[in-house]
């Protein structure tokens, strides 16, 4: 599948529908803050948003609703009648859609896949639309706050990856002679999101998707400082009396799960992060069973 990237001066007939076939057959994934956005729009608690509408903890949307002519699901936040019911909160995805975006070195550039743009063949009444360029299509779709967000998690994903790297190269469970924990964390890097949700566990995943934070006032870069701030404090509490090298090992499987979860909920490619993380670990010392 080729490739085509775009810079923000880039002219394409873009648009946003809040009925169009972007509704249906997609995985739309989350991070934190999104699912805060999106529980604020349905006027309930983020928990009770998650229980209802997302799957593996909270990282991603259902696709549940009614199919359309393709036999495609639709978004669990479709509405027939009106289409999105969420369009003020729907997340950084949807206000994407059709691209894609990757991040390096702070640069942002934007893509999508194929000949032909989606669009054009999906729905008919963007035909009739003026061309815009890609920086006019974000800036209408107000998604810099989510584009920040997005970027402040990665940051908050790599910092709970640190977490588990602290458990395994300073705690003295690597010069042990350790192999297994980075074995297992090949292992999380391409193990299921239902499976990796599950081990886990509950009272992790709450911290990770549905923080007690009341009084952001949806400030991004709030929300996720003090967000960070609670993950590390729990990580503290947790680990903070540790004395076997079984319970470090635990630990720090269990830390960089949380990390490779939470990249799942923001696009990241889980097993090449997992990969890169490995071989970082490998590079201070720590050695792997074969």
């Amino acid at each position: 599948m080729k490739i085509t990237k775009l810079s923000a001066e880039s002219i394409l007939p873009l648009t946003c529908s809040r009925s169009g076939t972007c509704c249906f057959g997609k995985a739309v994934q989350l991070n934190p803050w999104e699912l805060m956005r999106l529980s604020e729009e349905k006027i309930m608690t983020p928990k009770v948003f998650r229980d209802l509408y997302c799957e593996f903890g909270g990282i991603r949307l259902r696709f549940d609703g009614t199919a359309d002519h393709k036999g495609q699901n639709a978004c669990s936040q479709y509405d027939t009648k009106t289409g999105c019911s969420v369009h003020l909160g729907r997340p950084l995805a949807c206000r994407l859609y059709p691209l894609g975006r990757h991040l390096q070195f702070d640069k942002a550039t934007y893509m999508f896949e194929g000949e032909t743009f989606p669009c054009l063949t999906d729905c008919a009444e963007v035909l009739e639309l003026p061309k815009l360029s890609v920086g006019e299509y974000l800036k209408g779709q107000a998604a810099a706050p989510f584009e920040k967000a997005q970027d402040a998690y990665l940051v908050v994903m790599q910092n709970i990856a640190d977490i588990a790297f602290e458990l395994l190269l300073d705690s003295g469970l690597a010069a042990s002679g350790d192999t297994k924990t980075v074995a297992l964390w090949r292992v999380l890097g391409t193990e299921s999101p239902d499976l990796l949700a599950l081990r886990i566990g509950q009272e992790w995943m709450d911290c990770l998707m549905i923080p007690e934070i009341t009084d952001a006032n949806e400030n991004i870069a709030i929300f996720a400082k003090k967000h960070n701030k609670l993950l590390l404090l729990k990580a503290q509490k947790q680990f903070g009396s540790i004395q076997t090298l079984q319970e470090l090992h635990e630990a720090a499987v269990l830390m960089l799960g949380v990390a490779l979860h939470l990249s799942r909920g923001l696009g990241v490619d889980t097993k090449g992060i997992s990969e890169h993380w490995i071989a970082t670990a490998k590079s201070h010392g720590a050695k792997e069973s074969i």
